[in-house]
């Protein structure tokens, strides 16, 4: 199984941890910073991306995400030193995706101009709300006409941008997020992300929720029936889902995430970035230091990973499972088995077939858009 990635393909992610404030349902590695040197971060970067290809050479680049944190905050040049660097390390696709994510509040037409520039051809914008109260609620920093604003000069300087919301929150109700998500959609160039609220323990929300002050969060079936309604009106008006949470017009999808979730390889180089990387035949875990400044420090010492840990098969034919699921392509029958080495339950796959979760092809497993609502369960059940 030593090619087995590249059914997946090959991708670069690069985390920048810095925002200019933390929001309260996010658990993602992000910090608050006034100074930031950027040429510090740009030598630490380069360094990584030379270690990771020494690992990886002559492989074809399919793709390059700018995650975070916010990425739009980060120096013009130091995200085109990046992206001529890994070009020069690696052999670029002739159609490489080179995505950044942006918030509204860092975005300027010059900036944006400059990215472009620099090679970026994809935006990903956290819009999140369409709702000056709910925008608050959130603990963005935007306004809805400032993200408009953001987002019309995206479209001036790129061709393709996505953006980000966020439903299931306090006090929405059905008939709200239907009239917010239409008018997402008059907006929308080629790609939503679309995400339930969730809340998760050591966020401002989770604290808040766990003492009982987080109040007006939809229950379970109203949530549920947010998120069937999403798939309805997306695909009405030509974004279906191809994954349980984007949506876009067929050739569109953000080709960096069908990486994951084909299970392909990716380097992940930044504090708290992962990664999936094939190497003599063995399949590893990659894991960074989190903290921006310990993470520094170990570039400087030769390499910002924490811990590399290999791959089982067993482990990896779970991992393609879980991620090929999403997709609403599935995963391919004979490719798990060949990871896993004995085939899907029998008995556990007519149970799902039969009650609607998951359908199957000549070749593939596929949820389907109920199994969908309820991937969780219906992993947990092929897995258990």
């Amino acid at each position: 199984m030593a090619d087995d990635w590249r059914n997946g393909g090959f991708g670069l992610y690069v985390h920048w941890p810095f925002c200019e404030a933390k929001c309260p349902y996010c658990d993602f590695n992000s910090h608050v910073s006034r100074n930031i040197n950027q040429k510090q971060w740009l030598n630490a970067y380069l360094s990584e991306l030379r270690r990771a290809a020494a690992e990886t050479p002559d492989r074809v680049l399919n793709t390059i995400f700018f995650g975070g944190g916010t990425p739009s905050l980060m120096d013009p040049g130091t995200v085109a030193a990046v992206i001529n660097e890994a070009r020069a390390l690696w052999h670029p696709a002739n159609d490489m995706e080179i995505t950044l994510e942006a918030n509204p509040g860092s975005v300027e037409a010059g900036r944006f101009a400059a990215y472009r520039d620099a090679g970026v051809n994809r935006i990903s914008m956290g819009l999140q709300a369409l709702n000056d109260d709910d925008l608050r609620r959130l603990g963005r920093i935007h306004t809805v006409s400032e993200a408009r604003a953001a987002f019309d000069i995206a479209r001036s300087c790129f061709d393709r941008v996505s953006f980000d919301l966020i439903y299931a929150r306090q006090h929405q109700t059905l008939d709200a997020w239907r009239s917010e998500l239409t008018e997402a959609l008059s907006m929308a160039v080629d790609h939503l992300s679309l995400y339930q609220l969730t809340i998760e323990d050591g966020t401002a929300f989770g604290d808040r929720y766990a003492v009982g002050k987080l109040r007006g969060l939809p229950e379970d079936d109203n949530a549920a029936d947010m998120y069937l309604a999403t798939q309805d009106i997306c695909e009405a008006h030509g974004l279906p889902a191809y994954e349980v949470s984007n949506h876009a017009r067929p050739g569109a999808e953000s080709q960096h995430n069908l990486i994951y979730w084909r299970y392909g390889d990716y380097v992940g180089i930044g504090p708290g970035a992962h990664g999936r990387i094939t190497k003599d035949g063995r399949k590893y875990a990659t894991e960074t230091y989190l903290a921006p400044n310990t993470w520094l420090d170990a570039v400087s010492q030769g390499s910002g990973e924490k811990e590399r840990s290999t791959l089982a098969t067993q482990d990896q034919a779970n991992e393609y499972l879980m991620m090929g699921l999403r997709v609403a392509s599935g995963l391919d029958i004979d490719r798990f088995t060949a990871l896993s080495d004995h085939p899907m339950s029998e008995d556990k796959l007519k149970h799902l077939n039969d009650i609607g979760m998951v359908e199957q092809t000549s070749s593939h497993l596929i949820a389907t858009k109920d199994g969908r609502a309820v991937l969780n369960a219906v992993i947990r059940e092929l897995l258990g």
